[in-house]
């Protein structure tokens, strides 16, 4: 599962915009845009899901599920849960 925030944040990392990540996943353009404007997990085509994953991780990206420790070091981003 990955989540709109997890997208976002994979390409402010990378400084990819929207159009790049498209290219590189080989996905349309109104894809990730829809994909980036939904709630929460991400749903829709698993190939798609999987096409975007894999070029954010050719890109230098690890997505870290929730309460799943990075495998190697280096920069990344998580979310917190906050209490309240």
């Amino acid at each position: 599962m990955i989540s709109s925030g997890q997208i976002k944040a994979a390409r402010a990392l990378l400084g990819w915009d929207q159009r790049r990540l498209a290219e590189t996943a080989t996905v349309s353009l109104p894809t990730i845009q829809r994909m980036e404007a939904s709630n929460g997990n991400v749903r829709g085509n698993v190939d798609t899901l999987v096409k975007v994953v894999d070029a954010l991780q050719r890109g230098g990206i690890e997505l870290i599920g929730e309460g799943v420790a990075s495998r190697q070091g280096g920069r990344g981003v998580r979310l917190l849960k906050v209490s309240g």
